[in-house]
């Protein structure tokens, strides 16, 4: 006798869609039979889409120090509410940044309410990277000891003062000791310089914004990153690609073997920067997204294997901070605000250009769960994995508004979009938490460490 059981005509099963039920207990999928077979206590989907948990391993949660900005209590349920079961935070939103161990043993305190309850803040899955910085790589070792999944770096100003770039010669300090570990290091890649050309700037020009971070900014840093990931043999990880200019040399550096990653952004593949008026800053980011032209190559990247997924890049701030009073696109926080909607956004834009609910769980689960070394136990349905799951319709439409919306400010440049792919029901370990747009059980994530 199994405990649960879950039937679905449609299943994602090693890059196939069948008909299977699938069976649960002690949350861990224990038996996958093909068809529909009863059980005392089954739940059939019909037509809704079986998938594993969406894993997002790119967000700015910001708590300890600056949970006006987010916390784990309203991050984690907007990702709960959208289909993902584990996730990563990111380590220079916080104060202190996660670059000590001192400073991670804070973020770790900060997932829990008040004394004495130590009731988890946490509704979804959360592991940790640690943050590399300037003169920090003493703590690597220490930080890997306490279970982060990986390490965090800039190449340009992270827009967090006590997070800043690293360059080549702290690179070269860290990246043996993060390669003998055979953990990844995640690195944003932008090595800002002087712009060529004389050009009056108009701040509330979005066009103006995307001139002030050109491509060879990201094309330069990938290069550098390139050569360091051959000469180290250390896993590099490329987050938020938007230049297509450097799809060629990221072929190169995979045809020729080495452990080189990329993901992009929902927001790179959804949006153009043609579309994008003036002064709506809500859909600032670094790097930018940038003009349709572009945005076309990186979906026949992610289409080809040389993107390996798509992660959201969560990354909010207050109201103020995003200067949509005045448009200020030089001034406004960079960051778009989109963990409830990584799945029918991608969805949305996918299934326009030919792709199927397969691609999409390739690189919403499966690839993404490869970077932080959880592949064994989540990202697919299988035996022997967590039973993280989630149903989802994939005809179904809605429109973003801001009573759908549970991260802590509703300012996104999806509001009022018409979205594709509505989550139904959302488990953790075979426990469901998540049903029709109403939360069944809170507070059941777990960290998760190395």
């Amino acid at each position: 006798m199994y405990k649960q059981a879950i039937h679905s005509n449609k299943v994602i099963i090693d890059g196939s869609i069948v008909e299977a039920t699938v069976f649960v207990e002690d949350g861990t999928i224990t038996a996958i039979e093909h068809g529909l077979v009863q059980s005392a206590h089954l739940y059939d989907a019909g037509d809704k889409v079986l998938m594993a948990g969406i894993v997002d391993p790119h967000v700015h949660i910001n708590e300890p120090g600056r949970t006006e900005w987010e916390g784990f209590d309203t991050a984690t349920k907007a990702a709960i509410a959208g289909g993902i079961t584990t996730l990563v935070d990111m380590p220079l939103n916080a104060s202190p940044v996660t670059t000590t161990v001192k400073a991670f043993d804070e973020k770790l305190a900060s997932t829990y309410f008040d004394k004495p309850n130590l009731t988890s803040k946490l509704h979804t899955n959360v592991g940790f990277w640690g943050g590399l910085v300037p003169g920090n790589e003493q703590e690597i070792e220490p930080l890997i000891e306490k279970g982060v999944l990986g390490f965090k770096a800039f190449l340009t100003h992270s827009g967090i003062d006590e997070f800043p770039n690293v360059t080549e010669d702290d690179l070269r300090k860290a990246m043996p000791l993060i390669a003998k570990h055979g953990l990844p290091l995640l690195v944003h890649c932008e090595l800002s310089a002087e712009l060529s050309g004389e050009r009056p700037m108009v701040n509330t020009s979005y066009m103006d914004y995307m001139y002030s971070r050109p491509k060879e900014w990201e094309d330069n840093a990938i290069s550098m990153m390139i050569r360091l990931c051959g000469e180290f043999n250390c896993r590099t990880h490329i987050v938020h690609l938007s230049s297509a200019n450097s799809l060629g040399q990221i072929t190169k550096a995979k045809q020729a073997g080495l452990p080189l990653t990329v993901e992009t952004a929902q927001h790179y593949l959804y949006f153009n920067a043609e579309d994008i008026r003036d002064a709506q800053t809500q859909f600032k980011c670094a790097p930018p997204i940038r003009e349709r032209s572009n945005n076309d190559l990186l979906w026949q990247a992610l289409k080809d294997g040389t993107i390996d997924f798509v992660a959201t890049d969560h990354s909010p701030a207050p109201p103020d901070m995003k200067r949509l009073d005045d448009g200020d696109f030089m001034k406004a926080w960079g960051g778009i605000s989109s963990i409830q909607f990584a799945l029918p956004v991608l969805w949305t834009a996918a299934r326009k250009r030919g792709c199927s609910i397969v691609d999409v769980a390739k690189w919403l689960c499966v690839n993404p769960a490869k970077l932080i070394g959880k592949e064994g136990s989540i990202g697919r349905i299988a035996v022997g994995h967590k039973a993280d799951l989630v149903v989802w319709d994939a005809d179904k439409t809605f429109t973003v508004t801001e009573d759908y919306i549970h991260h802590r400010h509703n300012i996104t440049p999806y509001m009022n979009e018409v979205l594709q792919g509505m989550v139904e029901k959302a488990y953790l370990g075979g426990e469901e938490v998540y049903n029709q747009h109403k939360f069944i059980k809170l507070n059941k994530g777990k960290a998760l460490f190395r």
